[in-house]
């Protein structure tokens, strides 16, 4: 039987691993769902042409479909694990750089073509990183290790979503991109100075082996109905704060408020509380579990959708503007702790890369091709409605809880040391 018990590193060596790999791990994306948007807003792109940038993130949809390869074949250099995440943070970084040299406005095919890389690459980091994590960490290191990484990849939303934007007030966007995509580097320099993961039996042999088995054991755990119910609880969760705040900076700039302004306000305020929830997400679900995380965040995140609609109907009141932001931050970071620790449970150690990205390839869906809709929705029926559309389409995956994750009980890992 395979043992996942393993030395692992230090826990100080451990979670500065965890915070560098999660600044490179979210940078990306937000550069694509924050700054890209900004950009092609200030540029004169059409709002509905921005909304229909959401879908350049179909790579995050479907990063499954390419993780059994990450799994099967083995980079010349730095072994199985870092030898991908190397390729992928450098490919990453050149692409944003070179994305800025070019104007939207006259040159908008190229800009999608290097978004996509962007979004390609990105995703297949998330894939070998996760897989990293999973495999490196101690059992004992996986929650607080999986909690910091969390708060990091959102901690990196400080570069594209303040900035960034800051810096576009003051200097040209070729330079901003530039600046933003040098970020990348530490965690280029974390990938050559980690170690290897010890792994937990051999790699599969054939792509079929790689393709098939990590499949067939989640479908054979608790059978297809169980499985169909856990796929579509991934999928809804997190629908309605991820479609609110699809056009978040543009939502900004139609109030009123400057690109400075919502850098050091609206993004600031955002994202220490969205830390702030991360931190009491990992603590509150040590004293009430995974479960019952599950039940309170959901609902914080569905009502925080609401104070959008209130902003709405207010105007560019920064004060407001700062209370919105960080409820809404602080409640999608108590969500994303429940959330993420729940498909930690869900995924086997024993099929990382391709069970890990199964899971957050479906969470992305919504992200993807829902919110590739938003634009055309709010022209439909302005910002207001909008959100409140949001805050009922977070419904379905709180009422799923119940099958899912049961108040009265608390969900575990099915694999212990002798998995």
């Amino acid at each position: 039987m395979l043992s996942i018990e393993h030395a692992g590193p230090t826990r100080t060596k451990a979670l500065l691993v965890c915070v560098f790999l999660g600044f490179s791990s979210g940078l990306p994306l937000f550069i694509l769902y924050n700054l890209l948007s900004a950009w092609l807003k200030s540029e004169g792109v059409d709002l509905k042409a921005i909304g229909l940038f959401a879908l350049v993130g179909m790579p995050y949809t479907w990063k499954f479909l390419w993780a059994p390869a990450m799994d099967r074949y083995k980079l010349p250099f730095l072994g199985r694990r870092r030898g991908w995440m190397m390729v992928t943070q450098i490919a990453v970084m050149l692409a944003v750089i070179l994305m800025g040299q070019f104007n939207p406005s006259k040159d908008i095919w190229i800009v999608v073509v290097l978004a996509s890389i962007v979004a390609f690459f990105s995703a297949s980091q998330d894939i070998v990183v996760d897989a990293h994590r999973r495999e490196w960490l101690t059992e004992e290191q996986m929650g607080s290790g999986t909690a910091l990484f969390v708060n990091a990849y959102k901690l990196s939303t400080l570069v594209p979503g303040s900035l960034s934007l800051i810096l576009s007030d003051l200097i040209s966007w070729d330079w901003v991109f530039l600046i933003t995509g040098l970020f990348m580097l530490p965690g280029i320099l974390t990938t050559l100075f980690v170690s290897e993961p010890k792994m937990y039996g051999p790699p599969p042999q054939t792509m079929r082996e790689a393709i098939i088995e990590p499949f067939n054991e989640f479908l054979q755990r608790s059978g297809w109905k169980q499985a169909a119910w856990v796929l579509l609880f991934i999928f809804l969760y997190k629908l309605g704060d991820s479609m609110a705040s699809a056009l978040a900076t543009p939502f900004y700039i139609e109030l009123g408020f400057t690109r400075t302004e919502i850098g050091l306000v609206a993004k600031n305020a955002g994202l220490w509380a969205s830390i702030l929830g991360g931190i009491l997400g990992a603590y509150w679900m040590l004293k009430t579990g995974v479960n019952k995380g599950l039940w309170i965040f959901g609902v914080l995140q569905a009502i925080s959708t609401l104070w959008f609609a209130f902003l709405a109907q207010s105007g560019a009141d920064l004060l407001l503007l700062s209370w919105v932001i960080g409820f809404e931050a602080i409640t999608a970071g108590l969500g994303t702790a429940a959330f993420t620790a729940y498909l930690a449970l869900e995924t086997n150690p024993r099929f990382t890369a391709t069970q890990f990205a199964l899971f957050t390839s479906l969470s992305a869906v919504p992200r993807t091709f829902i919110n590739a809709l938003t634009g055309y929705i709010v022209e439909f029926t302005g910002w207001t409605n909008f959100f409140i559309i949001c805050f009922f389409l977070a419904m379905p995956g709180l009422m799923l809880l119940p099958k899912i994750a049961p108040w009265g009980k608390e969900k575990k890992s099915q694999f212990d040391a002798n998995s």
